[in-house]
């Protein structure tokens, strides 16, 4: 081997690289190899393809890899941990090339967009019989296959190549193909299935030598979103194995013994075409627990029954791997989740913030970004979004930047055209406008939209307001702080005090500052007359908090939900229940991580005193009564946007309202401004040219009725 050639393993591509024809490879491989970043090389496997190479990062140095995305697997025919030869060529410009439509999106761009599609491959290096990828504004990929080029050869397309689309059958043209690269955030995951996927299918003398029999099941599970269905396709696609998607209604016949046929007939089809995948999605709709169903579910039981012979019967199902994917693993029959049938049950969770990153990366690959979008800032506000969400998200932005050209197309046109297309950019404000669009789909049942309230808009309480920020921002800015140290942030914090004193409203400013998920639970949602109801109600709440971690889970009136229980023997019913619920899920075996329990009271004393110990409610805080400061400065938040008479004093107002709440204060405000509307309209002035100026004499008012009130309510 001359100095000028590296045989290196092939690994997936960076998720930035896809598309553009680069391969990364070890800086000390480049100089072994006499190779400078930017040169041309051929790769050769099975075929010989052009890339351009490029240095890998750091944490990918000494692995003795080179990372290709999968066009260029595809173009070199070679896997994922195989063998590739590099070495340096030649390349010309290209004067002239031919495209051949792939997939169907490819196949719906007209010829006269050929200009267009130049614009998004210039400057890659191709060959004839190479597949390419162009990446459209917001709607996916389009494909093609170069079908001659001008001159022969490795060529490079340039701004003066001249682009010619050929037109392609119908039968000919494929869908798109999923690969590894398209798939963000799950690491870890598509590593283990692989494992137990690709290296039977591709190396089954490994466990012959091992003496073991290979695995034969995968069982994913998680929220739906998360990308259980396209984690198979894209081993489908990476594998060259021969794939069966089932789902539940395609099995089930009206006539005895159908349904157990098709069963038998799909696992036969997948011996016959051996290697092969077997792909039962929504595995919960035909195999749920047999002990569940009545006795009128007679065929659900046969079919349970026959997958599990099937799986693991008397007779060997060779090289046919099954793979089951839920988003309710509970309901699945117990007998198919043990070895022999899935081997292997996976997790696929809610992505973290370098998950999020990754995949917004990914289906942000086509849209033209400004300048100021930041995605990691993205990623730190789109806490509990799973990739589904993420993906609307990015394609709620796209169509924001859409609607600003709308007025500027002729709808009289079959389409609009790509040089309007090509002077649109997705903003910063675009992504913040579709936020408000879409919500995380792992907790939108109980999603709650929260106001806009900031810090500076609760008067005072500046004690209460650090613990809180302490308690819920720190771990999550300051989160190698809290690891190094070894640090768990407070459980639970339960606010009490008088009505009115503002707890609610600190809470609101929490979860609208802190920018964490917020659910906020009252008590008879979760109440329900039948047995054990009630305590699953708090199960799952609890449940869909951690799975959106980090969440707020705010309990108002908790003591309506946690009273104190009778200790005289006698069984309170469901009440006892449920606060025995939540004293086991905010302090029992099972973590509670990522999930702050905030709680307001004004009955601290009618609260069971279990939950008022450390480990559960950890900070107690008595919301006071405003002092003379605390409520100037009320005043000062709810007169801010008031036409205030110059001779209005805050301090006067401030020494009037003694032993007077915040929500007093805040009716006070609204009570002035409702006695000076009235002054005008009594005396029928016109309400567009009069100035509108509030007084002493509307505050007096506005004070002596809610005095008035406080009275009657003492009475």
């Amino acid at each position: 081997m001359s100095n000028t050639e590296l045989v290196l393993k092939v690994k997936e591509a960076i998720v930035k690289d896809v598309g553009r024809a680069i391969a990364r490879i070890d800086p000390n491989d480049m100089v072994h190899a006499g190779l400078e970043s930017g040169d041309i090389v051929l790769i050769e496997g099975k075929r010989s393809t052009p890339v351009k190479i490029l240095p890998s990062y750091p944490n990918d140095r000494d692995k003795g890899i080179i990372q290709i995305d999968g066009i260029t697997r595809e173009n070199a025919i070679v896997g994922i941990d195989e063998k590739v030869l590099i070495h340096k060529t030649t390349i010309r410009k290209a004067t002239k090339i031919k495209l051949k439509p792939v997939t169907k999106s490819s196949s719906l761009i007209k010829a006269d967009d050929a200009k267009y599609i130049g614009s998004l491959i210039n400057g890659l290096p191709v060959s004839n019989g190479d597949k390419i990828k162009a990446t459209l504004f917001g709607s996916g990929s389009i494909y093609y296959t170069i079908s001659s080029t001008v001159p022969d050869g490795v060529v490079l397309i340039h701004p003066d190549t001249s682009i010619q689309l050929e037109s392609s059958k119908q039968n000919e043209v494929k869908s798109n193909k999923i690969t590894y690269e398209d798939i963000g955030g799950l690491g870890n995951q598509v590593q283990r299935i692989r494992e137990m996927i690709e290296l039977p299918l591709k190396y089954p003398e490994i466990f012959e030598r091992l003496g073991v029999e290979p695995p034969k099941g995968v069982f994913l599970y998680g929220p739906p979103g998360t990308g259980k269905t396209l984690i198979v396709r894209a081993v489908a696609q990476e594998t060259d194995a021969y794939f069966i998607n089932i789902s539940g209604p395609e099995i089930m016949g009206k006539y005895y013994g159908e349904s157990e046929a098709r069963v038998r007939n799909i696992f036969a089809e997948a011996q016959s075409h051996a290697p092969s995948i077997i792909f039962i999605d929504e595995i919960d709709a035909i195999a749920p627990k047999r002990e569940d169903m009545g006795g009128e579910k007679q065929v659900e039981k046969r079919v349970v029954a026959q997958l599990l012979s099937l799986m693991d019967g008397l007779e060997s199902r060779g090289k046919v791997i099954v793979i089951g994917a839920t988003n309710i693993p509970n309901s699945i029959d117990p007998a198919l989740r043990r070895p022999g049938r899935f081997d292997r049950e996976i997790s696929i969770s809610i992505p973290d913030k370098k998950g999020r990153l990754e995949i917004l990366h990914i289906h942000t690959r086509g849209i033209p970004l400004s300048e100021d979008v930041d995605m990691s800032k993205i990623a730190d506000i789109t806490h509990g979004f799973v990739g589904a969400d993420l993906e609307a998200l990015a394609r709620e932005a796209a169509m924001t930047a859409l609607r600003k050209i709308l007025p500027r197309i002729n709808f009289e046109l079959s389409e609009i055209p790509y040089e309007l297309l090509m002077q649109l950019e997705v903003t910063m404000d675009n992504f913040l406008d579709a936020m408000k669009e879409v919500e995380p789909s792992a907790i939108r049942e109980v999603f709650v939209e929260v106001p806009d309230v900031k810090w500076e808009d609760v008067g005072g309480l500046d004690e209460i307001k650090q613990a809180l920020k302490e308690t819920v921002e720190w771990p999550l800015k300051y989160a190698e702080l809290f690891k190094k140290t070894d640090t768990n942030p407070p459980k639970g914090i339960i606010l009490y005090g008088k009505p009115g004193t503002g707890k609610t409203y600190l809470a609101k400013a929490l979860a609208s500052e802190s920018g964490v998920n917020f659910i906020s639970v009252k008590g008879p949602q979760i109440l329900n007359r039948f047995i054990g109801e009630s305590e699953k109600g708090v199960r799952e709440l609890f449940r869909l908090a951690k799975q959106s971690a980090p969440t707020i889970l705010f309990l108002d009136e908790i003591d309506s939900l946690a009273p104190r229980r009778r200790n005289d023997g006698v069984e309170s019913g469901v009440i006892d229940r449920v606060i025995s619920q939540f004293l086991t899920e905010m302090d029992g075996i099972e973590e509670l991580k990522g999930v702050t329990v905030l709680a307001a009271t004004n009955r601290i004393d009618r609260i069971d005193p279990a939950l008022l110990r450390s480990g559960r409610f950890d900070l107690m805080f008595e919301v006071p009564l405003p002092d003379l400061s605390t409520r100037e400065m009320i005043f000062k938040i709810h007169t801010k946007n008031m036409p205030l008479k110059e001779s209005v004093s805050l301090n006067a107002l401030a020494e009037k309202t003694d032993n007077m709440t915040g929500a007093d204060i805040q009716f006070i405000c609204q009570k002035a401004k409702m006695v000076a509307i009235r002054e005008l309209i009594d005396k029928k002035v016109d309400s567009e040219t009069i100035e509108i100026i509030i007084t002493e004499e509307h505050f007096e008012h506005a004070i002596q009725v809610v005095s008035n009130q406080a009275t009657n309510r003492q009475n």
